[in-house]
């Protein structure tokens, strides 16, 4: 069982790997503040860091849920059922979709699976946080691989791991509409939000995350 402790460890390695806070966002499937607490906790600054930290960092954790996969990720067999059952879920938006997009990076094996089983084309999309370091990430952008199938005149489907705050979907759906194309569905291992859309696109999951607790 993972804990804080270990989670910082991570985060330690992947920034030592040359790993931007965003990505490492990515990695841990957090949020980008929580992989900054970690990078910070863990006294290691990232190889892309620019300038450095204040000293004094406070020491609450921010409020927010780890998702470990990695028992389905490191099996092929697993991999494909868990994104077969994704294909399933999204399939009901249509069945003239002929483009899959996937998230970078971990939606990309899962986008890969799930263009398979729906007959159509992939696409590959590496959102703005994987530069991410500090400040406003809007000043960012991301982008689509060339090495896959163009976006223009595709209605489509977006496939991600996990949705955190929403953000990195809410940007993969701008960029495709910005090249011509019309995303018509999203579909996710894990949502932590309990979307049921974004700008008008439905969102599916897997698993929905719903914290409980108490206001103090």
């Amino acid at each position: 069982m993972k804990n804080v402790d270990t989670l910082i460890e991570s985060a330690a390695e992947l920034a030592e790997r040359g790993l931007s806070k965003g990505e490492i966002a990515d990695e841990l499937n957090v949020s980008r503040e929580t992989a900054s607490w970690l990078v910070e906790r863990s006294g290691t600054e990232s190889s892309t860091d620019t300038e450095p930290e204040p000293t004094v960092r406070e020491t609450t954790s921010p409020q927010d849920i780890h998702v470990d996969w990695n028992a389905i990720g490191r099996d092929s067999a697993r991999l494909t059922h868990v994104s077969q059952a994704m294909a399933d879920i999204i399939s009901k938006e249509g069945q003239d979709v002929r483009l899959t997009v996937g998230i970078e990076k971990a939606g990309v094996p899962l986008a890969t699976i799930v263009a398979r089983e729906l007959d159509t084309d992939l696409s590959a999309y590496a959102p703005a946080k994987h530069q991410w370091e500090e400040g406003d990430i809007d000043e960012l952008g991301g982008g689509f691989s060339r090495n896959f199938s163009p976006i223009e005149g595709q209605e489509c489907y977006i496939v991600d791991d996990t949705i955190t705050s929403g953000t990195t979907l809410r940007e993969t759906i701008e960029a495709i509409r910005a090249r011509g194309g019309e995303p018509v569905g999203c579909v996710v291992l894990v949502d932590k939000q309990g979307l049921e859309e974004i700008d008008g696109v439905p969102v599916y999951s897997l698993i929905n995350v719903v914290s409980v607790g108490r206001d103090e």
